[in-house]
């Protein structure tokens, strides 16, 4: 268990290109379309006082979630790491108890928001995938978008001993504007399943950073933290929040 006194990077990634299992990190995203590893990140942590982080996976291969772990073995900051695993896989049960030998391995992260089906997670054919997570007490990461919520309520009914996160609150439609949707279906799952948290970092693929910083806010910050409250809503991106609103797998 992380002190109560320590803050906490809730979610944060790192990457090596020459890997090559980061399929949607292109030149066009200049910005961060380099190296990025625990020698970057270091000087920052200590800048803004955040002593442990979370290492969330970003790329959709087995092979990335033991890089990532092997990196949580030799990074002391590194609370733990939040993988991947092909949830359709026949043998994804056997591959989740071998990852889980790792005690650094705190949950999965399927990366629902690039799967065209928003009913996705709501296939049967996944539930050795699910089952295992509980059997091994680890935490599903929800990566998902607005139209996935209603589907999301589902699967946490299904499963309500399963521990969620759901990432950059569900990445609400900045750009667009309208956020009664987002707003209802994040204020349905904060309502009904007592086993979720929420991190920020909504910001997160909008179409228009210009307007984000005013956009939360004004708009989205306030609703987000009205549905699942200070408590349990935490911070991504080495910025860090204090642990208080318990993630989880931080606990």
């Amino acid at each position: 268990m992380i002190s109560s006194t320590r803050t906490v990077d809730a979610h944060q990634h790192f990457w090596r290109l020459d890997r090559g299992d980061y399929g949607w990190l292109t030149p066009q995203l200049a910005p961060i379309y380099r190296d990025y590893l625990p020698e970057h990140l270091a000087p920052q942590l200590a800048s803004a006082g955040v002593g442990t982080t979370v290492l969330v996976q970003a790329a959709p291969t087995v092979e990335e979630t033991r890089f990532l772990l092997e990196l949580a073995h030799q990074h002391s900051f590194i609370a733990g790491v939040v993988g991947w695993v092909d949830f359709e896989s026949a043998d994804v049960a056997d591959t989740i108890a071998k990852l889980a030998e790792d005690p650094q391995l705190l949950g999965l992260r399927p990366m629902i928001q690039d799967i065209p089906d928003p009913d996705w997670m709501l296939d049967t054919g996944l539930a050795p995938a699910f089952e295992a997570m509980l059997d091994h007490g680890l935490v599903f990461d929800a990566l998902v978008l607005p139209q996935h919520l209603s589907a999301l309520l589902e699967l946490t009914a299904r499963y309500p001993d399963l521990s969620m996160v759901l990432d950059h609150g569900a990445k609400p439609p900045l750009a667009g504007g309208d956020l009664t949707a987002w707003t209802q279906g994040v204020a349905a799952l904060a309502r009904e399943t007592p086993n979720s948290a929420c991190t920020s970092g909504s910001t997160t693929g909008t179409t228009y950073m210009p307007l984000a910083p005013s956009v939360m806010s004004r708009s989205v910050t306030p609703r987000r933290a009205a549905a699942y409250g200070e408590s349990v809503c935490g911070s991504g991106g080495s910025m860090g929040s204090d642990d208080k609103w318990a993630r989880p797998h931080l606990s």
